[in-house]
């Protein structure tokens, strides 16, 4: 069974309803993304990175996987899937991907972290969604399980692992902007194919099989190709 490995970034959950930063100009409430998503907009304020991550909580069982995210789960039919992913929401999960099946680059949206052991780490459930300053869990001060910008990428490595293992390596709804994720296309071996959805697509060399439309659409476009191999 061939080896399948996603690259997924923001474009995917786009289309579930999920807003970015790029929708809202980098601002959420006026307030800019380095003073809610950085090590240092944390140490500054931890109450309003708290909320910040609180409002994103509360969202995300308003929306739905999409028919992206449930094509990757279907895929596992055929594939040794693995999908890394830069999103923190829980979409790829609720398609059906197994989760030992997926790397969160950059954290989970619904974990936090104890601040006092960062080993530890638990699942929110409904309805305690929100976390403060004040918030302790089995004794331990919290914080959302999230790599905020200033900080290592500590599940870079494993990812990379995984890329170099791939097949097949398709990248879905990223601007290959953000390192060290836009990174790992390099770890791809020299035979892997590799594909790129995405419907404004950043600049990618000859061997890469660009497909400009939006996720959902160029999954579709995606299996097309996949059954001609």
């Amino acid at each position: 069974m061939k080896k399948l490995v996603f690259l997924t970034g923001a474009g995917v959950s786009a289309e579930s309803g999920i807003s970015t930063f790029r929708d809202a100009n980098g601002l959420w409430e006026q307030h800019p993304v380095m003073d809610v998503c950085s090590a240092s907009g944390f140490a500054r304020n931890p109450a309003l990175v708290h909320e910040f991550y609180n409002a994103r909580r509360r969202q995300l069982p308003t929306v739905e996987p999409n028919a992206a995210h449930r094509a990757i789960a279907a895929l596992e039919e055929r594939f040794d899937v693995m999908v890394v992913t830069q999103n923190v929401d829980n979409l790829h999960e609720r398609a059906g991907t197994p989760q030992n099946h997926i790397i969160h680059l950059h954290g989970e949206l619904m974990k936090v972290r104890a601040l006092d052991n960062e080993s530890l780490t638990f699942e929110l459930h409904e309805p305690e969604l929100n976390t403060t300053p004040e918030t302790r869990i089995d004794g331990h001060p919290v914080r959302p399980h999230i790599v905020f910008f200033e900080e290592s990428v500590p599940m870079i490595e494993p990812a990379a692992e995984v890329v170099a293992q791939a097949d097949i390596l398709v990248i879905v709804g990223t601007s290959l902007n953000v390192y060290p994720a836009a990174g790992l296309i390099h770890y791809a071996r020299p035979d892997a194919r590799i594909f790129y959805i995405d419907p404004k697509p950043a600049p990618v060399g000859p061997r890469v099989t660009v497909i400009a439309e939006p996720a959902t659409r160029g999954i579709v476009t995606l299996e097309k190709y996949l059954n001609n191999q």
